[in-house]
């Protein structure tokens, strides 16, 4: 059966749609927006034309309202607009996929899919394909019609899948569907078990782990602490395969941890395909909670991340909170023609740190990994924290001559 990883899409314009709600107001709607443009964009589409309505509730049948979509319709069949996609900045039924996509005779998207495709292109290991292929299927599951006729019949090993007395092209694609989820599955179990062996074979030195929203600087703070080269870029889900290294601050060896980066709306059958990479929170002795303070919306992320750290792991461990990119932060200037300033405006970096980050106390920190600022407190932080761990673990101190190569872990 053909598999459902992607390597690329094809570069297309396409408008965004959102709807504020009691649950989201128009401010909260627009950073989203903002965000799921980031996405379009990471994903090598054009975005372009927002479209917000204000509902009690997402229409059943439409998602918006039947004069917002033809609002949408007649922008988007505007030849000179030159529009190939639409992206809905919440998860569609398939009622819903259907009726849009039969009303405005172009393809659609919805947040969930345009993630699992991002996640898709960056997949590069074995484990990291199973884990995101899982998550399509699971995804495609309950929106199967019969336009999935490009399934193709073939079971591994050259087997043809043949319909039954009365089965119909849903219910063979269905079963085929079915087949893979519970192949990748087993083939994740055996990854997993691959991965239980190393995880042991890492001894009993503390372990880290950064955690984050997407594209706060994780991976590039890794590299500077590591001293070792680490894919990073300015797109979401730049990192997706957890990396492991191993870090020595004045001879107290540890292992550093870098894992994929959370996001809003991060969908469900991702974060169950993904639990094995995220053992290593669940294992972590220490968490780094890297968080963007130039973002105009920091705190929300906080809450985010939190929110699916609880979901991962219900237990709560030693954290050290970590603002990055007090270089941005510093350097943002006040629009004179922008009448509602952002959050960020309204406050110096000192003043921030009286806030209730100052409950935090030696639990926070402000860098900026890029510029290399306040990297020497960082350090001095970490082998405090790393320190007290160590000598409870190991009192004699005699692990600490021990030698340990972990190297990297995808």
């Amino acid at each position: 059966m053909k598999d459902l990883i992607l390597t690329e899409i094809k570069s297309e314009n396409a408008v965004l749609v959102g709807l504020i709600t009691p649950e989201q107001n128009e401010e909260q709607v627009n950073e989203y927006l903002d965000e799921l443009a980031f996405l379009a964009e990471t994903a090598g589409i054009i975005p372009g034309k927002r479209f917000v309505q204000r509902l009690e509730m997402p229409n059943s049948v439409t998602f918006v309202g039947t004069g917002k979509l033809q609002e949408i319709k007649d922008y988007v069949q505007d030849e000179d607009n030159e529009i190939g996609l639409v992206i809905f900045d919440d998860e569609l039924s398939a009622k819903q996929i259907r009726n849009i996509e039969k009303e405005l005779g172009i393809k659609i998207m919805d947040r969930t899919s345009l993630i699992l495709d991002i996640f898709a292109m960056r997949a590069q290991t074995a484990h990291a394909k199973a884990q995101v292929e899982l998550a399509q299927y699971q995804y495609l599951l309950p929106r199967l019609t019969r336009m999935w006729t490009h399934l193709e019949r073939q079971r591994g090993g050259g087997g043809t899948i043949m319909r039954g007395p009365g089965e119909t092209q849903l219910e063979t694609d269905r079963r085929i569907v079915l087949d893979k989820i519970s192949h990748l599955k087993q083939e994740l179990k055996d990854i997993d078990k691959q991965k239980i062996v190393q995880r042991k074979n890492r001894g009993k030195l503390v372990r880290l782990a950064l955690v984050g929203y997407t594209n706060v600087g994780k991976s590039t703070l890794m590299t500077l602490l590591s001293k070792s080269e680490v894919f990073a870029e300015n797109k979401l889900f730049a990192t997706l395969d957890t990396t492991v290294r191993k870090v020595t601050i004045e001879n107290l060896p540890f292992l550093l941890t870098d894992t994929v980066g959370f996001i809003r709306k991060l969908p469900t059958h991702l974060v169950e395909s993904f639990k094995s990479t995220l053992d290593e929170v669940r294992e972590a002795d220490i968490l780094i909670h890297v968080v963007d303070i130039s973002h105009p919306a920091f705190e929300e992320q906080i809450n985010v991340v939190e929110k699916t750290l609880f979901d991962i792991n219900k237990e709560e461990k030693p954290t050290i909170m970590l603002f990055n990119k007090i270089d941005a932060f510093n350097h943002v200037e006040k629009d004179e023609d922008d009448l509602t300033p952002k959050r960020r405006e309204n406050y110096s970096l000192e003043e921030l740190k009286m806030t209730w980050m100052s409950k935090l106390k030696e639990n926070c920190i402000f860098i900026s990994a890029k510029e290399k600022e306040n990297i020497d407190e960082l350090k001095n932080l970490i082998y405090k924290k790393v320190k007290e761990i160590h000598v409870q673990r190991f009192p004699y101190n005699d692990f600490l001559y021990q030698t340990y190569d972990e190297g990297d872990e995808s």
